[in-house]
């Protein structure tokens, strides 16, 4: 399968603390041995085991550069309109309302650790099929609980979309809690920063 390839306007990955202290560690080797050739796997070993023994302190300014990049990147991907052919990511605003979970969401959060419980070996697809087996054969007394609980929650994102649509933020509680679903994320864009910038190496 080709590989799609890469639009020049797309912006910058945003890099990661760790990404920019091996790009330090890069400049500081070139400095100093401007004409040895590095070992790069050699040399990752070395940035890492480097960086497990640093300070809070001494990580700070890695972290501070890492703030201020990703405050770059998702200024310049808000503006980023890809050429025809070419996927945008979608954005999400980390402040924005979470969409509330279904009735049946709600449920599986409930009965989840009881099928894992029971069956310990199930795979994540296998598991969601035996929830989905028990939701359908639940009786529409035992359903209610949890479409009265999805349908409240359902009522407050309403109230919050338009708060957030006419102020351009949520009351705290909301907030706080996409900031904590948004946590698997962040995580997701910090490796994609991080594999960006290996392509980036292998062009040089």
């Amino acid at each position: 399968m080709p590989k799609m390839v890469k639009d020049p306007t797309k912006p910058r990955g945003k890099m990661s603390s760790y990404a920019y202290f091996v790009q330090t560690c890069r400049q500081e080797h070139k400095k100093k041995h401007p004409d040895a050739s590095v070992n790069f796997a050699e040399f990752s070993k070395k940035c890492s085991e480097r960086w497990k023994t640093m300070s809070p302190k001494e990580k700070g300014k890695f972290e501070d550069m890492a703030k201020l990049d990703k405050v770059r990147y998702e200024k310049e991907m808000r503006n980023y309109i890809p050429p025809k052919g070419h996927k945008k990511k979608r954005f999400k605003d980390p402040n924005a309302p979470k969409r509330p979970p279904s009735a049946f969401f709600l449920f599986c959060a409930d009965f989840r650790p009881k099928v894992k419980g029971e069956c310990p070996g199930l795979t994540i697809g296998d598991t969601a099929k035996k929830l989905g087996e028990m939701w359908n054969g639940s009786s529409a007394e035992n359903k209610q609980p949890y479409e009265k609980k999805a349908a409240k929650l359902k009522e407050k994102y309403d109230k919050d979309i338009i708060c957030y649509r006419t102020k351009g933020k949520v009351d705290p509680e909301s907030a706080a809690t996409a900031a904590a679903e948004d946590e698997e994320e962040e995580e997701e864009d910090e490796e994609e920063g991080d594999e960006e910038e290996e392509d980036d190496e292998d062009d040089e």
